[in-house]
């Protein structure tokens, strides 16, 4: 049996010709990739993680843009405990979900069409590092947002626009994942990818734990300058680690067929093109369906996760920060670990297992949170240790059913479904403590989206 017909994704009662078409996976069948491309690929995710490490889940916006800064300072001076002031900090998360809602409707807008785009005119690299400068110089803005409540709107526009250059610099980066894999090493390769991310974000997290440790050398830090120069950081520890990237990873080979066409005549193009992988692979395009769903949870955990704990189980700054390099180092190896499982025995075994784990683990912290911050240690890093395996395994499985030439337009369609269902974590988890003035509940939230997603998946079957 074929390598083609081992990964690809098949329904009995759906006749497609999916057969005729090549899978840009199969055109790598029989190179050897130098390893030096492959790592200099996968340290695109060293150098970009911090934003979403640093930046969104563990410190900046956990710790700085939705704390009692940025809050009324008749509240901020009430007891921890005081209900006006936990509302108030929940109104700060709440706004915080509905401000990434926007994000993400933006970015479902318009990342296929770039990426389709980029695609067809072969310039998958170029485009992703001008979003990824995008991306940089956002967070590079951050060091201008003061410990002020007036601040707290500007800040978490700077982070929305830093998660749109970044959701589509990873739609090319994604899509380039089959010029430096094989058919038998993509589980591999793409797992990597995201390992190399994970650990990437637990040194940028030592680096600013040793900063807290020696209290800044004496540095003044106050008015948020402690957070502000931490972005400022992540921002440089971009541009030190892309370098590896722009000197050896090549470009892709140009569509000798390239036909310039307008921003808008490329929407007609997409439509064709979602129209034909329709007809064509119905159970690729269910998957880019049911996977919107369960990766839309996935991102809730990472996005909301160090508010939970920073709110709902009272960690400290530095417990919280801890947590995050816990949190990392278990993602990090599990995620690489699982992408031989994924060569080994498929990407959708790999993804129900994980969505599965994630649901049973975050169930144990809503319901036995009462028992104090052990349970937040024990199954908060239990559920992290499937999110990097069902985020590397849904990219591996994409990759083995993209048409050649289309990966860039496939994985653009990829963001935009799930950004489409973006608003389903972020409204759930703000509909959730809005109905219950309490954060804890955001959990919930979460979960519903995940158990919602690993159901859709069921009718999605691969076949060897």
């Amino acid at each position: 049996m074929s390598d083609k017909e081992f990964s690809e994704i098949k329904v009995p009662s759906v006749h497609t010709d999916t057969d005729a078409i090549a899978i840009g996976l199969d055109l790598q069948e029989g190179k050897i990739i130098p390893k030096k491309q492959i790592w200099s690929w996968a340290f695109w995710d060293w150098a970009t993680q911090p934003f979403n490490t640093v930046i969104l889940t563990f410190v900046f916006t956990s710790l700085y843009l939705t704390s009692d800064a940025f809050i009324d300072p008749s509240l901020a001076a009430l007891a921890d405990d005081n209900p006006l002031k936990e509302s108030a900090l929940a109104g700060l998360a709440s706004t915080f979900g509905f401000a990434t809602t926007i994000a993400g409707l933006l970015i479902a807008f318009i990342a296929p069409v770039l990426a389709q785009r980029a695609d067809a005119a072969g310039k998958r690299k170029r485009w992703l590092l001008i979003y990824t400068t995008g991306l940089i110089l956002s967070m590079a803005a951050l060091y201008f947002i003061e410990a002020i409540p007036g601040y707290f709107l500007i800040g978490i526009a700077i982070v929305s626009l830093g998660s749109i250059f970044s959701d589509l610099a990873g739609v090319n980066y994604n899509a380039m994942v089959v010029q430096v894999a094989t058919p038998k090493t993509v589980g591999k390769v793409s797992g990597l990818g995201w390992g190399m991310g994970y650990i990437g974000g637990i040194v940028a997290m030592v680096i600013v734990v040793l900063l807290n440790s020696f209290d800044w050398f004496g540095m003044d830090t106050s008015n948020g300058m402690a957070y502000r120069l931490i972005a400022v950081g992540c921002a440089v520890w971009a541009v030190i680690f892309m370098i590896p990237f722009v000197l050896w990873v090549p470009e892709m080979d140009p569509n000798p067929d390239y036909e310039r066409v307008s921003f808008f005549k490329s929407y007609v193009l997409l439509f064709q093109s979602i129209k034909k992988l329709w007809k064509s692979s119905r159970q690729t395009a269910w998957f880019l369906i049911a996977s919107a769903v369960y990766r839309d949870g996935l991102a809730g955990v990472f996005a909301f996760g160090a508010i939970i704990a920073a709110q709902g189980f009272k960690f400290s700054t530095n417990e919280v920060i801890m947590f995050g390099i816990a949190a990392n180092l278990v993602a990090g190896i599990s995620t690489i670990i699982g992408g031989r499982m994924d060569d080994k025995f498929g990407p959708r075994a790999v993804i129900m297992t994980a969505l599965g784990g994630m649901i049973i683990s975050g169930l144990l912290v809503f319901f036995l949170a009462n028992q104090g911050k052990i349970i937040f240690w024990v199954f908060g890093l239990v559920l992290c240790l499937f999110v990097g395996p069902a985020q590397s395994a849904s990219r591996s499985l994409l990759a083995r059913v993209t048409p050649a030439g289309m990966e860039g337009e496939v994985f653009g369609l990829y963001a935009t479904t799930g950004r489409v269902a973006n608003f389903m974590s972020s409204t759930l988890w703000a509909v959730f403590i809005a109905m219950t003035a309490s954060t804890m509940f955001g959990i919930l939230g979460i979960l519903v989206v995940i158990a919602v997603g690993m159901v859709m998946m069921i009718p999605v079957k691969a076949v060897r």
